[in-house]
């Protein structure tokens, strides 16, 4: 038996696949329920395909593929919206396949498909504005650039009125038997989708929003994306979801990370998120830097407002994984944020001295008092500074969302 085509509207199909064995999402970001790669036929007087698959899942793909396509046709169209090698990795083989398909991408598009599989025949160049004509359906495209590639496109259906978005507006977490949002309990896939935007998306905000207002002029019935559910019961939530995270909008909150060797540190923090859960902020979160993965501390990061960042000074530097945090914290560009730091030594400072260091340089921090270092483990006066610090954060954040 073979896997079978899903229908999304009487001509549009889903044949994409899951993958549950990749570990690591792009070498870096953990994928403990898998990540869906979402590809898309359009069945019309010419038949299109919206994007390839990542080369390893290719069987999922072309039995998909096969069993829905009209016996007796070719593929007359690829469109290739992003060139990830997860979506355009089976392009190669899809052209010998059907080596009379064109393919259909913008001028950046059609130099990466040179450069990675050598194909410079057979394209198709489309530009902003520009219509694929396949008969009942029409494909109009939009450029979405640094969204989060450089040649980043999305592909509107104007006739069932499809978005088909590219990387925007999708997440992490294989599709678990439901592929569309109705069909499924979404709170765990908006959880993955805001770790897949503070992660991938995220660093490129101002494009995120510039393509946000090519989308609101949109009459949107379906969003159709490269990951994660189909989107068909409320588009656009997720549209708004996507203006708050790229709009540096965030929730009251406090998430306090701390990197400790022997738990001196991690008593200061412990001692910080008692003293602002006292003031009245509910929703403070704790990481150890050296054993949460580095996305889902960026993803509860993105979301709250305070961040309190603790650590223990190692070889006279700052502590590794939390170096690790603050040099991807400066990546990402983060806006409107309250910061709180702590650092301990023992026999040579440091640590303090690069976190403060990080609160000048690592983005719109706005730095709230006091600054507290500390030598091998804390006393009375150190503690009653650290609930000082989580009080100070939580007025901190509770002053910020009253504007």
């Amino acid at each position: 038996m073979m896997q079978q085509a899903i229908k999304v509207t009487d001509s549009i199909y889903w044949i994409g696949g899951n993958d549950r064995e990749t570990d690591l999402f792009e070498g870096l970001w953990e994928l403990p329920r898998g990540v869906a790669y979402n590809a898309y036929f359009i069945n019309d007087e010419k038949c299109a395909i919206i994007d390839t698959i990542k080369a390893d899942k290719l069987s999922a793909y072309m039995e998909r593929l096969v069993s829905i396509m009209p016996e007796g046709r070719a593929i007359d169209y690829l469109v290739v919206n992003h060139m990830e090698p997860d979506h355009s990795g089976s392009i190669s083989i899809l052209r010998k396949l059907y080596p009379e398909m064109k393919i259909v991408g913008n001028k950046k598009t059609i130099e990466m498909i040179g450069a990675f599989y050598g194909i410079t025949d057979g394209m198709i160049e489309v530009k902003e504005g520009d219509v694929l004509d396949l008969g009942h359906h029409k494909l109009a495209f939009a450029m979405i650039p640094m969204v989060h590639w450089p040649e980043s496109m999305v592909a509107y259906e104007t006739t069932e009125k499809v978005l088909f978005s590219t990387d925007a507006f999708g997440g992490f977490c294989a599709l678990e038997g439901g592929i569309f949002d109705d069909e499924l309990d979404m709170t765990l896939y908006e959880d993955e989708t805001l770790r897949y935007f503070a992660n991938i998306v995220g660093r490129y905000s101002g494009p995120a929003q510039k393509a946000i207002a090519k989308v609101r002029a949109l009459d949107l019935k379906i969003i159709c994306p490269a990951h994660g559910p189909i989107l068909r019961s409320n588009p656009q939530h997720i549209v708004d979801l996507y203006d708050k995270w790229s709009s540096h909008k965030t929730d009251k909150g406090i998430v306090i990370v701390y990197g400790s060797m022997y738990g001196n540190t991690k008593f200061m923090t412990d001692t910080i998120a008692r003293a602002a859960c006292e003031a009245g902020v509910k929703d403070v979160i704790v990481h150890d830097a050296s054993r949460s993965n580095l996305s889902y501390i960026v993803r509860d990061i993105w979301k709250y407002r305070g961040l309190v960042l603790g650590s223990c000074t190692y070889n006279t530097e700052l502590y590794p994984p939390m170096a690790t945090l603050c040099r991807a914290l400066k990546n990402k560009m983060m806006k409107n944020r309250v910061l709180g730091i702590c650092g301990s030594y023992s026999w040579s400072k440091g640590a303090l001295a690069e976190l403060q260091v990080f609160a000048e340089q690592g983005g719109d921090w706005k730095l709230v008092e006091p600054t507290i270092e500390v030598k091998s483990s804390p006393t009375e006066a150190d503690l009653e500074l650290c609930r000082e610090l989580g009080r100070n954060m939580a007025e901190a954040v509770k002053a910020a969302e009253a504007k």
